[in-house]
């Protein structure tokens, strides 16, 4: 088999796995606590605290893969994942289910930036972009489709086939990847930062905790702003000591490589405004349209397939465009649909719905294939692991503050308006409000080289093509002067 695309492959149904699974248990709440005799909002202490799982163990992914190796590292995380989703079907209590969460969170935590490494360190720069775009799908698409997964699951069999369905979906998973990737590990791995990793867990807990129950009504704004504070303290100490520290595992001094920086300042905005959407649109859908749990499922699933529709297209598209052009100007297109929900109303037409989250699923998926793939245009083979662990930690910030931002936003319209209950209007604001975030991103990716990504994307070769053209018809003109100076000599 072809590696360049099994692994890839391999990789994007480990983090399928992990972006449906994370998303298809709000659904099932009702009716696993019900099994488990407990309240529904009791029981989302099991989204927190897989939320929170993420946060703590990411960081020490990239020295874990550097000792040990990307392919055992990975093997095991989709194993231990497995073992979290098994400890969930099984549980009988709250305390069960909440202490399986944490370790499929520890699972999902090594996944996603291990997996992303696999990637950078097995596929050629100049297949990076399609492999990428593999990964980038199922991220879009599983949280779309995980609610009416779940819904359906739930309703015509058991909760506990959430779970369960992941066993033979990752024994696979593990099998290929224990096949198809190489053995690849660092030759001298970096001392292990222990002090700087519980400086950064506490920051990234506190501060990703805090904005994702900030979007559920778990806590009072009081305690959550505590969380943020406390994470953010946190932060701005580990900040202090990685500046001090030779090997620190969340490494800030990558972001003077402009691409990077990019894709993680411009790419945090941009994913805090696309990261409200899984959280406003099925909201809408039933507490102000009034559909059902499934029917909105069916609905929002509209712009997973436009995310489908854009896998074949997007490395033709970079390479025309390149990386700086086609990210500066498609962060204010995706912008625009992602806008475009604050006019729908009861009576806007479904198929018109649709088609506007198809389209709009098509350029997001663009963007997010382009940010992850330029972010790893100038890191060298060596700081590769740390660049996956910062991304995946900036990504999980940003969706985690999407939420809030988007529940702030909702919340705040409904008290200007002195509402006291949910209807369809209360949610344009907050539509406008992260749209707006989003497009402001263009200028951080407009601050790009002209250059950006140019070996990853092909484009050089375009443009070298192109001066080697220009250059020939020069020469050809000169040489047609040389010849009609000679000839007027002669005549």
């Amino acid at each position: 088999m072809n590696k360049q695309r099994v692994i890839p492959l391999i990789v994007a149904t480990a983090l399928f796995m992990e972006n449906m699974d994370s998303t298809v248990i709000a659904t099932s709440l009702p009716a696993i606590a019900a099994d488990i005799g407990t309240s529904p909002l009791t029981l989302k202490l099991a989204i927190t605290s897989y939320l929170l799982s993420l946060a703590v163990f990411i960081p020490a992914s990239g020295w874990t893969a550097d000792r040990f190796g990307a392919r055992i590292v990975f093997a095991m995380a989709v194993g231990v994942f497995i073992m979290g989703s098994i400890g969930c079907a099984i549980s009988s209590s709250v305390t069960d289910f909440v202490i399986a969460r944490i370790l499929q969170g520890m699972g999902g935590a090594m996944m996603t930036p291990v997996g992303r490494l696999v990637l950078l360190r097995t596929i050629d720069k100049s297949a990076l972009v399609n492999a990428m775009t593999w990964v980038t799908v199922p991220a879009l698409i599983g949280p779309v489709i995980g609610p009416p997964l779940g819904g359906f699951i739930t309703t015509y069999f058991s909760w506990h086939w959430i779970f369960l369905i992941n066993i033979p979906i990752g024994l696979l998973g593990i099998f290929m990847a224990l096949k198809f990737i190489d053995p690849i590990k660092s030759e001298d791995p970096e001392r292990f930062d222990l002090y700087g990793l519980v400086l950064a867990g506490i920051g990234l807990a506190g501060i990703a905790f805090g904005l994702s129950v900030a979007g559920l009504n778990l806590l009072p704004w009081s305690v959550v702003a505590a969380l943020v504070g406390v994470g953010s303290v946190s932060m701005a100490l580990y900040v202090i000591h990685a500046r001090r520290t030779g090997s620190p595992v969340l490494d800030f001094s990558l972001l003077r490589l402009s691409t990077l920086r990019a894709a993680i300042v411009g790419g945090f905005m941009f994913r805090l405004g696309i990261g409200a959407l899984p959280f406003l649109l099925p909201l809408l859908m039933q507490v102000g349209f009034g559909l059902t749990p499934f029917q909105s499922g069916l609905v929002t699933f509209a712009s997973a397939v436009g995310a489908m529709g854009m896998k074949t297209l997007a490395a033709r598209i970079i390479r025309a465009f390149g990386f700086r052009n086609l990210m500066t100007v498609n962060a204010v297109v995706s912008s625009l649909f992602l806008a475009a929900c604050a006019l729908f109303t009861v009576s806007t037409p479904l198929l018109l719905i649709m088609i506007i989250l198809v389209v709009g699923g098509f350029f997001r998926s663009l963007q997010f294939t382009a940010i992850n793939t330029v972010a790893y245009a100038e890191v060298e083979p060596p700081q590769m692991s740390r660049a996956t662990t910062l991304v995946s930690v900036n990504q999980q910030l940003a969706v985690s503050a999407g939420v809030a931002v988007g529940a702030f936003s909702v919340e705040t319209t409904m008290w200007l308006r002195h509402a006291t209950e949910f209807d369809a209007t209360v949610f344009a604001p907050a539509f406008l409000v992260v749209s707006l975030i989003s497009a402001a991103s263009s200028y951080f990716f407009w601050q790009m080289p002209d250059d950006a990504g140019h070996e990853i994307s092909g484009r050089k070769a375009v443009a070298i093509s192109s001066r080697k053209g220009a250059a020939l018809a020069a020469a050809s003109v000169a040489s047609e002067t040389t010849n009609d100076a000679r000839d007027q000599r002669l005549g």
